[in-house]
């Protein structure tokens, strides 16, 4: 169907398509020079020493795991409340995910507790989600992790331009992963970039996701190797050159996008509070600074969700859920993946989160529609009216 208000929206202009021209005039399309200037321009906005451009978010958290030596055997701490590729690129590896809770129906983010409740010989790597562009709680996330020896990996999907204590998410950790997918804050299609200052694990990054190979064709094409090695299992997850090209005008307006996304998330909470204060605002008053990714409520217990989002849908205004817990999926209970402690604030969130349309063209006016829309259904159906 044609949504009056979607829930996410690009906003591509003649930059984007002069550059994409560009590059396809150049005659060079797989990853070159193009891709080489958006790892750099990438890094430097990051604050982190290397940035390695992958093929998608998916292939920068399997290939964090790859180096971080997590492999069969091995337990992963990390939220149910994610995107299922989260856990998934876990499994990419043999080991296994274990679930901890969220902190609260206030911070939606990883429970620094819960994490340390799943700690035991087996525990290798944390990796947190920085949900909806809000931090985690990472200076208790790190204490854990140095004082058991885990590794770090930040799921920075959301997080593209978030930080905390003036410094970037993503940077917290060995490595930062983020995704360019196309309702994300700056988009290349599909792409996705891995962040790390160690010099050992970029390089190595650098191989695997082309095959384990010590030259690629860009090198070749210039002259620099003339043959190359294969050293490592890797895989074809590289960036081609039109993407790279996309996400170079991107980065360079996702100052002004997150600005944006920031002021319409103060108008939602304003009017929210003011016209339907029965709805709960997760994140309201938040550590760090966000890049508001996401603009997740929680509806009162006596609204049905499934008819809440079909009187939205009737208005035209799309909403979303995020997330169904992964513990909760057909294919991790076949798996006999589950949380080896329980999850209720999980539970509790996961059956009452709606996601409100967020995209820097919303227009103020816009957010008034959403609002009084969430108010009429709200009472509308509400068991108590």
């Amino acid at each position: 169907m044609t949504w009056k208000i979607p829930l996410s929206d690009i906003d591509f202009t003649a930059e984007e398509s002069n550059a994409v021209l560009k590059v396809i005039e150049s005659g060079w399309l797989t990853m070159g020079a193009v891709t080489q200037q958006f790892e750099q321009e990438f890094a430097d906005y990051a604050g982190a020493k290397h940035a390695i451009a992958v093929a998608n978010g998916t292939a920068a958290l399997h290939l964090a795991c790859v180096v971080a030596g997590i492999g069969p055997g091995d337990e992963v701490i990390l939220p149910s409340l994610t995107f299922v590729a989260t856990a998934n690129a876990v499994r990419y590896t043999g080991a296994t995910p274990v679930f901890a809770d969220i902190e609260s129906e206030k911070t939606l983010n990883i429970s620094p507790d819960s994490i340390e409740a799943n700690i035991n010989e087996r525990s290798r790597a944390i990796i947190v989600v920085h949900y909806g562009g809000y931090s985690c709680d990472m200076p208790a996330i790190m204490d854990i992790a140095n004082k058991h020896g885990l590794v770090v990996i930040e799921d920075a999907a959301h997080a593209i331009g978030s930080s905390l204590e003036k410094r970037m998410l993503g940077t917290w950790g060995q490595t930062g992963c983020f995704s360019f997918f196309s309702n994300k804050n700056m988009t290349t299609g599909e792409g996705g970039m891995i962040v790390t200052d160690n010099a050992d694990l970029a390089e190595r990054l650098r191989r695997l996701r082309s095959h384990g190979m010590t030259s690629v064709t860009w090198d070749r094409h210039k002259g620099h190797a003339w043959s190359y090695d294969v050293v490592d299992l890797g895989y074809n997850y590289r960036l081609d050159e039109i993407r790279s090209a996309l996400g170079r005008v991107q980065l360079s307006k996702l100052d002004a996008y997150n600005s944006r996304r920031r002021e319409l998330t103060s108008l939602y909470h304003e009017m929210i509070e003011e016209l339907v204060p029965a709805v709960e605002l997760p994140f309201q008053h938040h550590i760090g600074v966000s890049a508001c990714h996401l603009l997740p409520v929680l509806l009162p217990e006596d609204v049905d969700r499934k008819q809440f989002m079909g009187k939205m849908k009737e208005r035209g205004i799309q909403t979303s859920i995020h997330y169904p817990p992964t513990h909760h999926f057909s294919e991790y209970k076949k798996a006999g993946i589950f949380s080896p402690q329980p999850l209720p604030i999980t539970e509790e969130v996961a059956d009452r989160e709606i996601s409100l349309p967020l995209y820097p063209m919303l227009t103020d006016a816009d957010v008034a529609v959403i609002t009084q829309a969430i108010c009429d259904t709200v009472k509308g159906i509400s068991k108590g009216s």
